[in-house]
């Protein structure tokens, strides 16, 4: 009997490590799941032209798929995606990650060696409603899972990348205190099917003290 309690223990104790729910003061992120399909496909619906610059599965279909390829980089330990969800109405609001997750091969004399956490990650997939646009649901999404990337995984740095034409993304990233790095030319598809290139970003750990007092000043301010 004790036996099993404990293995329940170790199994709460893991799923909570795997599916954090991350909460702050206007939104939680939720582990993203096929029951989000049907409020992220109304989320999208909203303003199709939002999303100029990103791939957003438009219908339920579409998000089914979409939830099913971010799951399965879940399984692969490359990603962590989320459902954002407002927290006044529970509504769902949009949808982001943590993702491209690296492991690094450190030496066994190390004191990294062993660690199952990444040790650089990158935050992306990012898209909101139009009714999240321009309010404080995307800076403390970046505040949570930053949070999570530098105080729980104790990652060494996050990248954040953007399309090359997207200014207003740029700036945003830029305003939390973002480096540019530079540009990396035809790096990723984009959304209108072409190989953009996308501008660089990254936040160091010795970095974060900073850039989480800004984030912080910026989720707060009414």
């Amino acid at each position: 009997m004790t036996q099993n309690l404990t293995k329940r223990a170790g199994y709460r104790i893991l799923k909570s490590m795997l599916d954090p729910i991350l909460t702050g003061r206007y939104i939680r992120l939720e582990p993203l799941d096929y029951h989000h399909a049907p409020d992220l496909a109304a989320a999208s619906a909203t303003d199709p032209s939002l999303y100029q610059w990103s791939p957003v599965p438009q219908g339920i279909e579409a998000a089914r798929a979409y939830i099913a390829k971010a799951l399965s980089w879940k399984e692969a330990g490359t990603a962590l995606p989320f459902a954002i969800v407002h927290k006044d109405d529970n509504a769902v609001v949009g949808s982001t990650r943590l993702w491209d997750l690296e492991r690094w091969a450190w030496p066994v004399s190390h004191e990294r060696h062993g660690r199952s956490e990444p040790d650089v990650c990158e935050i992306g997939h990012t898209w909101l409603t139009l009714s999240a646009v321009r309010t404080q649901v995307n800076t403390e999404a970046k505040l949570l899972l930053l949070t999570h990337a530098f105080e729980v995984w104790q990652v060494l740095r996050v990248c954040l990348h953007t399309d090359s034409r997207n200014k207003r993304s740029q700036a945003a990233i830029e305003r939390i205190g973002g480096k540019l790095e530079g540009i990396l030319r035809s790096h990723r598809m984009a959304a209108d099917f072409i190989p953009r290139d996308s501008v660089r970003y990254s936040i160091l750990a010795s970095e974060w003290p900073e850039v989480k007092a800004r984030l912080t000043a910026m989720t707060n301010r009414d």
